[in-house]
């Protein structure tokens, strides 16, 4: 879906007064057009992609001009050997000078190819950047948004142990009223009846921070209240050989590695282009005018005029440089090998990433399968001893801790599922499968 259909779907959600769903795609959507980690990365790599529309230029001449004009008032006075002597004042000369000079680098050392092919990687390792930080945001948003739903599952669980503690609470008082029950019992249901309230209370509120903190990942003001979906789908065939087989190109903070290496690469055959001599090529017009309205000397010209082209070719040959250009092609080796063991040290990171994330994902499926089970069991047992509790033929105590079983169960279930979603999630944030 596009942002701005997106857009167009969650704007009536935002502002009508009644609750609407908002789908995971919406919340997606939404994060990915407004998100601000993702507009910043995007601002980073509009900057790499401003140097590379300009990664020609290296090859074209640098063309200045120069202009001047000085305009003077002087007084003179010269006094020559046979005694007689000159003397002006308010000599007023003026001169302009005009040049254009260019300069072209004919050869560097292929330093100039290697500084094109390096601003187009910088544009590559931009977009890789994007992506990974899009695909941190969608992983961000189906955690909040699976969790807004775990708790909403939650919700409901106390709500049924609410009508369960006020059925037990009325049973236990219709007992004590026709005299085969005690005044503990009753207590202790409305007690326990007051505890589901107010986990009840605690639940809402938890609900609705979890909302807001699903907001700020999608960047939008919340002004209207909006429900989302009551289940939380799985993909419970997930394989650990698909992901490992495609984390080597699908996990763009592993490709951002890569590239950092053949970028330092670039790097280094722009210090080796060093030891090259730099040959130029330089041309250039040269205009200059100069006026006086009197001179002293009568050998001096009132008025001169010099106009001269030049053209030449120069060539600057490193010799010693304080071994600069070395060390610069040694850090720039060194750095070489730093970024091959960064990209070794995240491929092994990444590669223990999956495995713990794929071990608590088949582990989490089984606790899911038992809980499931258990759940139904649990489900049987309340209405059991319901059913026996009500012609008396079982202790009080004996329901309240099926019921307590109950909740226990509904808490393992739903836990159950969120934590299997989480690691589904994150098998396929560490592949870079959430983003097509």
């Amino acid at each position: 879906m596009k942002p701005l259909s997106l857009f167009i779907i969650l704007f009536p959600l935002l502002t009508n007064g009644q609750n609407k769903i908002l789908t995971l795609e919406e919340a997606i959507a939404t994060a990915l057009q407004n998100n601000f980690d993702i507009r910043l990365s995007k601002n980073d790599s509009m900057v790499a992609a401003l140097d590379y529309s300009f990664r020609n230029a290296a090859f074209l001449p640098r063309l200045n001009a120069n202009a001047a004009g000085v305009w003077n008032n002087n007084a003179q006075k010269q006094r020559f050997n046979d005694g007689t002597q000159r003397e002006l004042n308010d000599i007023q000369s003026n001169t302009y000078n005009l040049g254009v000079q260019l300069n072209w680098t004919l050869f560097d050392g292929m330093k100039m190819f290697a500084t094109r092919d390096k601003a187009k990687e910088l544009v590559s390792l931009g977009e890789l950047a994007i992506k990974n930080q899009i695909i941190n945001t969608v992983a961000a948003v189906i955690t909040n948004y699976y969790n807004i739903v775990r708790q909403k599952q939650q919700l409901k669980a106390v709500e049924e142990q609410i009508g369960l503690t006020g059925e037990r609470a009325k049973l236990a008082q219709y007992r004590l009223d026709i005299g085969v029950g005690t005044k503990p019992e009753v207590l202790q249901s409305k007690v326990d009846l007051n505890a589901q309230k107010s986990a009840q209370w605690q639940q809402q509120t938890l609900i609705a921070q979890l909302k807001e903190q699903l907001n700020q990942v999608m960047n939008v003001t919340q002004v209207s209240p909006y429900d989302v979906s009551d289940s939380i789908p799985l993909n419970m065939n997930v394989l650990l050989i698909d992901i490992m087989g495609g984390i080597e190109n699908g996990n763009p903070a592993l490709q951002i590695a890569r590239k950092n290496i053949t970028i330092a690469g670039l790097t280094l055959k722009e210090r080796k282009a060093e030891r090259f001599p730099v040959i130029n090529f330089n041309s250039g017009y040269s205009y200059g005018r100069n006026n006086n309205k009197a001179t002293v000397n009568p050998f001096q010209p009132l008025f001169s005029r010099n106009i001269g082209r030049n053209i030449g070719i120069t060539a600057t040959i490193p010799i010693l440089n304080n071994f600069t250009v070395k060390r610069n092609i040694r850090q720039a080796e060194l750095d070489i090998q730093y970024q091959q063991l960064l990209y070794d040290n995240q491929k092994s990171l990444l590669q223990l990433s999956v495995l713990n994330a794929y071990y608590a994902y088949e582990q989490q499926k089984k606790t899911l399968a038992l809980e499931e089970e258990n759940i139904l069991l649990a489900k049987e047992n309340v209405d059991i001893i319901f059913q026996v509790y009500k012609l008396g033929a079982t202790p009080y105590i004996q329901l309240r801790e099926a019921q307590k079983s109950l909740e226990d169960a509904y808490n393992r279930l739903i836990a159950a599922r969120y934590n299997t979603k989480l690691a589904e999630t994150e098998l396929l944030r560490l592949k870079g499968d959430l983003v097509k």
